[in-house]
């Protein structure tokens, strides 16, 4: 049995994202209902919050989901670690911050960590602080991302072969081709952001969900790097005078500001494309439909499959030429 789906109880490697405020126990329940794993994004959430999310998952499915919380984003670390473990979440992803000091913890409540990684030395200090899987994550991915900006094709191989834990590739997947190669660069599942954005169940504005739709391939764009605060987010009026800001001096406090929970929430849930920004993974340029999630899930497997198997035939015929 893969690895993944054994630790987390879920039917299939496919695990969504946090997403931050946007996050929607909707489309967590989804996700989880359809056999991978939903997730609830805190973000900078206060505690109430994500505590209304989390009893209204658990009362809508018995299934695991999990809860992201981003150590150095959110000003309730503490306090949602507590939160996760009076409700018995069964699976905890951490983030943006050193995970060390709080997997004991939850470890000790029975509670399943997933860390995110960004390079082979973060890999091997997670994996040492006893995190059960490591989510690797290349620059194509939407949000905040980290400095080194290494890619998803050549960081999942290394951090693979480095560590013995089960690693999940996460950035640029978004279909069964996606899926299909994560395995054969040894990931054990996929994570996904952006195209579970663009599905039924995500209660986001209709206006991102169209912008997902009609995306080309260079509809995304960094902002932040100069401020050393990389994030991807899609093509928009007020991300463009961002960048232009920033080019001209921003200060980091001010660049914060600018890219604050709430303009993200102003862009994804309002659609105000200039007064907010959405985030947006390179795999927006891959999105041309707006299923329901567990078609969309159920479609990534049957694909992945019947490309592993054509691909495993047309090497075996050329081996067997070679021959």
């Amino acid at each position: 049995m893969n690895q993944v789906c054994k630790l987390l109880t879920i039917n299939y490697p496919i695990i969504q994202g946090g997403m931050g405020n946007i996050s929607s126990a909707e489309l967590a329940i989804a996700v989880s209902e359809a056999g991978g794993l939903g997730t609830i994004g805190c973000g900078t959430s206060s505690v109430e919050e994500v505590e209304s999310k989390i009893r209204h998952i658990k009362k809508r499915t018995d299934l695991n989901f999990s809860v992201n919380i981003a150590i150095n984003v959110t000003p309730h670390t503490e306090e949602l670690i507590e939160l996760v473990i009076k409700h018995q979440v069964p699976v905890v992803s951490l983030s943006a911050g050193n995970p060390a000091p709080y997997i004991p913890l939850l470890h000790d409540n029975g509670i399943t960590v997933i860390t995110l990684v960004a390079s082979v030395k973060h890999a091997q200090k997670a994996e040492k602080a006893g995190a059960d899987i490591l989510v690797a994550e290349g620059f194509e991915a939407a949000g905040i991302n980290s400095n080194l900006e290494l890619t998803t094709f050549t960081l999942i191989p290394q951090i693979t072969a480095s560590v013995k834990v089960p690693v999940i590739a996460a950035g640029g997947i978004g279909d069964g081709k996606g899926l299909a190669a994560a395995f054969m660069l040894g990931a054990s599942g996929v994570q996904m952001g952006t195209r579970f954005i663009a599905t039924k169940e995500m209660p986001v504005h209709d206006t991102y969900k169209q912008r997902l739709l009609n995306a080309t391939d260079t509809e995304t764009m960094i902002i932040g790097r100069q401020i050393g605060r990389v994030r991807r987010v899609l093509k928009n009026d007020y991300a463009e005078e961002l960048f232009k800001r920033e080019w001209e001096g921003l200060t980091l406090e001010q660049y914060n500001e600018l890219t604050s929970e709430t303009l993200h929430v102003k862009g994804a849930i309002d659609g105000d494309m200039k007064n907010g920004f959405i985030n947006s993974g390179q795999v927006s340029g891959l999105i041309s439909d707006i299923p329901a999630v567990k078609d969309l899930i159920e479609e990534m497997m049957r694909e992945a499959r019947g490309y592993m198997i054509n691909s495993l035939k047309e090497l075996d015929s050329l081996c067997d030429e070679k021959d």
